[in-house]
Parts: structure tokens; C-alpha cells; sequence
């Protein structure tokens, strides 16, 4: 059975993605793999309060927890997603990545990641 390391490598190799992260809900690192330059704490300490207000504003909406959220940034994008009640799985994209592709592979191996959590 792939690990959670598998998952983060696999993404890691993409065209165009600077970093996998996998994290718990309160923001310490699980596992990561980022080119020179991202600091994977810095970032995954910002992502229980985006969550909250994600969370929130799901509710809000009637549309319930957040699954995944892309944030396009001037430099790239940032994508969060779900895998599990506790863990999350960020993925920094530059503007050159094929981001539906991934956005796509994301949603139909759902269930496969969260398995890994």
C-alpha cells in the first residue's frame, strides 16, 4: 500500500508544483517535499485559520466542510485538500502547472488519499 511519502513524491514530481505538504489540522508538518526557498512550517503554521474561515463559510452557505480550496496568488497558486479529519494535503503550484489536471486527479483519488491518512 503507498504511504503518505509515495503521495507527497508523486506530487512533487509534477511539472510545475513547488511543494507537497502533508499536514495536520493544527498546522504541524506530517510529511513534505519543497524545492530550496519554500519553508514548508512557515507555510503549513498559516492553514488552521484559513481552514476555520473556509469551514465557516461552508457552513454558512449550507454547503458544509471545505474538501478543497484554490488560492491564486500573483506567483502561483496555492491548493489545499482534505484527506481526513485530521490531515490536510497543500500543494504549491506555479503558473505554469497544468492545474486542472491536478485539481482533477485530486478529486477522483479522493478516497485513495484519504486512505493514507
Amino acid at each position: 500500500m503507498p504511504s503518505i511519502r509515495d503521495l507527497v513524491t508523486a506530487i512533487r514530481r509534477r511539472e510545475g508544483i513547488d511543494a507537497a505538504i502533508v499536514l495536520g489540522r493544527d498546522g504541524l508538518l506530517i510529511d513534505h517535499l519543497a524545492t530550496a526557498g519554500v519553508d514548508a512550517e512557515q507555510v503549513a503554521a498559516h492553514v488552521p485559520s484559513i481552514l476555520q474561515f473556509a469551514d465557516d463559510l461552508g457552513a454558512a452557505a449550507s454547503q458544509g466542510e471545505l474538501l478543497t480550496a484554490v488560492h491564486e496568488h500573483v506567483s502561483g497558486t496555492v491548493v489545499m485538500a482534505s484527506m481526513s479529519a485530521e490531515a490536510l494535503l497543500l500543494i504549491l503550484v506555479r503558473p505554469s502547472a497544468d492545474l486542472g489536471a491536478l485539481l482533477f486527479d485530486l478529486r477522483r483519488h479522493r478516497t485513495n488519499i484519504a486512505a493514507l491518512a
